[in-house]
C-alpha cells in the first residue's frame, strides 16, 4: 500500500476540544408520505472511522446526500466543518471525497486519463493519480478504458477518484460491494492507511464483519431513526445474541443436544450440528462428558448478531408511532 500522507495536527492532539467533522441535529427529510430521514442527531469526530448500518431504505443514501450537500434536509441543520454543506457549499468541495454507489465515469478515457481528469478538477498534483492507482490496486489497468473495466475495477476506480485529491473528510457507500475477498481486505488497509493519516471516513456498508474491523463506531438506522450508536465492540459485549456450538454431524442427536441444559436451541447447518446458549461453558462441558471436543467450534456473539437482532426487533415491532430507540455514547 502506498503511503499517505498524514493531516495537519489538530487541536485534538494538543488535548483542546476539537471541532467535529459533522455535526447533525434534528435532520428530517420528507418523499411524499414517506418520511426517509426522521429527526436524527449525531456527531462525527475528526479522524473517526464512522460507519452508518440498516436495512435497505432505513434512510441512509438520503441521510449521507443530505451531509455532503447534495440533499437539503426539511428540517435540521448539517455542519461540515463548521461550515453548511447547503446551499452548495464549493469551499468545502476540496475537502471532500465522495463515492458513491452509482458513479460517473469518462468512459472512453483511459483509467489513469480518467483519474487525471478528476485530479485536475481539483488542482491536485499529477503525481497523486499514480500514487492512488496503486493504492486501490489498479496499476496494471492504468491503460485500460474505463467502459473495458470490470465491475469491481470501476468500483475501485470510484474509490480512487474519492480520494486522488486528498480529502479531509471521505464519504464511501458500500465501497467493497464489487470487489473479491481478496481485493476487499486490501482495500481494507488502504482505509486503514487513511484513518491513520488523520483522515476522516463515513462509511455505509452491509458487509457487518467490514463495519466490525474498520469503524470506530457505528450508527445503525431503522426507518429513518437510529437506533443505537456506540462502538462495535461496546454492542457486541452488550449483546444478547447466543454464542453458537457447532458439532460435526453424527457425533450427537438432535433430540440428546436439545435436552443439555443451557442449549436454547438447535438446529443442522452446511455439516454441523450447530447449539445455540447463553451458558456457553456449562454447555461445552456437558458436550465435552458426552462425545469429547474434538471438532467442536465454538463462535460467540457479532456484530452480524447484534444488527439481525436490533432490526428484527425494531421492524417487527410495527410502527404506530415513533418506538423507544436505546442510544448510548462511548
Amino acid at each position: 500500500m502506498s503511503e499517505v500522507q498524514a493531516m495537519p495536527t489538530t487541536s485534538a492532539a494538543a488535548g483542546g476540544s476539537p471541532t467535529a467533522a459533522v455535526q447533525v441535529r434534528g435532520v428530517s427529510k420528507r418523499y411524499g408520505d414517506r418520511r426517509a430521514v426522521d429527526d436524527v442527531s449525531l456527531e462525527i469526530h475528526r479522524g473517526e472511522f464512522f460507519g452508518l448500518l440498516g436495512p435497505n431504505g432505513a434512510g441512509k443514501s438520503t441521510l449521507i446526500e443530505i451531509m455532503e450537500g447534495l440533499r437539503r434536509a426539511d428540517t435540521g441543520t448539517v455542519a461540515v466543518f463548521g461550515e453548511s454543506p447547503w446551499p452548495r457549499n464549493t469551499a468545502l468541495l476540496p475537502r471532500l471525497g465522495v463515492q458513491t454507489q452509482s458513479s460517473a465515469f469518462f468512459v472512453r478515457q483511459t483509467a489513469v486519463e480518467h483519474l487525471r481528469t478528476v485530479a485536475a478538477l481539483y488542482g491536485a498534483p499529477r503525481s497523486a493519480v499514480d500514487t492512488t492507482l496503486e493504492s486501490v490496486g489498479l496499476s496494471a489497468q492504468r491503460r485500460v478504458q474505463v467502459e473495458n473495466l470490470s465491475g469491481g475495477q470501476r468500483q475501485r476506480l470510484a474509490i480512487a477518484s474519492a480520494l486522488v485529491h486528498g480529502p479531509e473528510l471521505i464519504f464511501l457507500d458500500e465501497p467493497t460491494a464489487a470487489l473479491d475477498p481478496q481485493a476487499r481486505r486490501a482495500l481494507w488497509e488502504v482505509l486503514r492507511g487513511l484513518k491513520a493519516a488523520g483522515r476522516t471516513i463515513v462509511h455505509t456498508t452491509h458487509h457487518l464483519d467490514e463495519a466490525e474491523a474498520l469503524c470506530d463506531r457505528i450508527a445503525i438506522l431503522v426507518d429513518g431513526r437510529i437506533a443505537v450508536t456506540d462502538s462495535p465492540h461496546n454492542l457486541v459485549g452488550a449483546s444478547r445474541a447466543p454464542s453458537r456450538l457447532m458439532l460435526p454431524l453424527g457425533r450427537l442427536d438432535e433430540q440428546r443436544a436439545a435436552a443439555i441444559e443451557g442449549v436454547e436451541r438447535v438446529t443442522v447447518e452446511g455439516g454441523s450440528l450447530v447449539l445455540e446458549t447463553h451458558a456457553a461453558g456449562r454447555v461445552l462441558a456437558a458436550v465435552d462428558r458426552i462425545t469429547g471436543l474434538d471438532g467442536v467450534q465454538t463462535r460467540t456473539a457479532s456484530l452480524e448478531d447484534v444488527y439481525l437482532d436490533l432490526t428484527a426487533r425494531l421492524t417487527g415491532a410495527g410502527r404506530s408511532g415513533h418506538p423507544t430507540t436505546e442510544t448510548t455514547e462511548p
